[in-house]
């Protein structure tokens, strides 16, 4: 077998290796129903007990890829031993480093969804019904690079917006090439900005 179609069944190993894998973060949570609390993308997200559920929900899908991962792991330990050793070793050398990659990042709590980011935004719910609300019609949301009151406009929480599971207004490809690039993460910086215009 030539180089090139060792090399073309190597990329193709290795692009199911990272795919696969993160089928339950792209698909799980995308259809209508699961969306019918929310507004499309990629407008602000209310907070309130739907998006607290849709956190947790992700933080599950997002942790069950370490199960997943198990799948093209094997069978390109099996490729690797009894079929085409290109195709195996690019399939489990892919999925091998999304393995230590999901485990390191669910270890050291830098996940993109995390329960501590859902008790974050409820405390600032919270607070919204409370003496200490910005504003008399207080309506905080989550926007792309902070969480603000829809109402006044005042900044209640510099912490950018991973994504949040919904069908994406960028179409179905660019929208899941731009998961598989970001891996669910926010794709601004968590900064303190004002030049960025609020979806």
């Amino acid at each position: 077998m030539s180089f090139v179609s060792q090399a073309l069944l190597f990329f193709i190993g290795a692009l199911i290796g990272h795919v696969l894998p993160r089928f339950p973060v792209l698909l799980m949570s995308r259809g209508r129903g699961f969306n019918m609390h929310f507004p499309p993308h990629p407008d602000p997200m209310p907070l309130g007990p739907h998006l607290n559920q849709r956190i947790l929900h992700l933080s599950t899908f997002y942790r069950l890829g370490l199960i997943v991962v198990i799948v093209p792991m094997s069978v390109g330990l099996a490729s690797v031993r009894w079929g085409n050793p290109a195709f195996g070793f690019g399939l489990w050398l892919s999925a091998g480093w999304f393995f230590i990659n999901r485990l390191q990042s669910i270890i050291s709590g830098q996940a993109p969804w995390t329960r501590e980011i859902a008790e974050k935004l409820q405390g600032v719910a919270n607070r919204s019904t409370s003496e200490n609300q910005c504003c008399a019609w207080a309506t905080p949301v989550w926007g792309m690079t902070r969480v603000y009151c829809s109402n006044c406009g005042v900044k209640l929480l510099a912490m950018a917006r991973p994504d949040l599971g919904r069908k994406r207004s960028d179409g179905r490809i660019i929208g899941t090439l731009r998961l598989l690039i970001s891996d669910g993460y926010p794709m601004v910086a968590m900064i303190d900005s004002d030049l960025f215009e609020e979806e």
